[in-house]
């Protein structure tokens, strides 16, 4: 019988640390329920990325973020980083992970194109129309438990397009049309539009490797979408690569 092969003892989660949310990421990681050690990496450059078994990229500013990214050489690599390793996207994050957008600045909007989706800048409307909610989620710890959505010039998913050659796209979670802000109009549900059937009433979806939410886990004290990321997202590709022949 042939040795099987070892499981490496660490984890190595990059955060993309340019602009944005990325310190309250990391430390949503280091308080996470985990069974193997992760190590965090705050991706400046692509040396900090070539470290990396997955990587997150928080939320902030989609525009300035994608414009730091490419003035520090790390676009591409981050391009081909994502073909075979895990990215999750939370709010600016969700936008750059995005295959297309709606409602970009003037001068257009760089994307990773990662997820086959469209997705509206802004789409819950502006900074004062921030709101927070309970979000049901498929898969997570303790999923009877409502996780605590924090909606902050939050994105709006208004278009699934895989191709057949695609992965499927799984939709974790979504919110209630009646948990919507009144003043919501950037993307607006009909009035009487409750069909749960409706992409812009979701809120965290995978694809393949990848994990989206339009939303910021990292702004709370629930460290179970962070424990979700490296359980659902990360171990299953470590595991499949270390199993690999040489």
């Amino acid at each position: 019988m042939q040795p099987s092969s070892p499981t490496p003892a660490n984890v190595t989660i990059g955060i993309l640390a340019l602009q944005g949310a990325f310190a309250e990421h990391q430390v949503m990681l280091q308080k996470a329920s985990l069974k193997r050690r992760v190590v965090i990496v705050l991706v400046r450059q692509q040396e900090d990325l070539d470290k990396c078994d997955a990587l997150i990229i928080p939320g902030g500013e989609s525009t300035t973020i994608a414009l730091l990214a490419r003035l520090a050489g790390l676009l591409e690599p981050m391009r081909e980083f994502l073909k075979t390793k895990p990215v999750w996207g939370t709010c600016a994050g969700a936008i750059l992970l995005s295959r297309w957008v709606e409602g970009a600045k003037k001068g257009g909007q760089e994307l990773l194109g990662g997820i086959s989706v469209t997705i509206e800048r802004n789409g819950f409307g502006s900074q004062v129309e921030s709101f927070e909610a309970p979000l049901e989620v498929e898969g997570l710890r303790e999923s009877n438990r409502p996780f605590h959505g924090v909606f902050i010039r939050a994105p709006v998913v208004i278009g699934l397009n895989p191709s057949p050659t695609d992965p499927p796209i799984q939709i974790i979670s979504r919110i209630s049309p009646s948990l919507l802000p009144a003043s919501q109009t950037v993307v607006p549900l009909d009035e009487d539009d409750t069909d749960p059937r409706d992409p812009r009433t979701i809120v965290a979806l995978r694809q393949g490797l990848h994990l989206l939410t339009t939303f910021h886990p990292e702004l709370t004290k629930d460290d179970r979408f962070h424990e979700y990321f490296v359980r659902e997202c990360v171990l299953p590709t470590i595991t499949s690569r270390s199993s690999s022949p040489a």
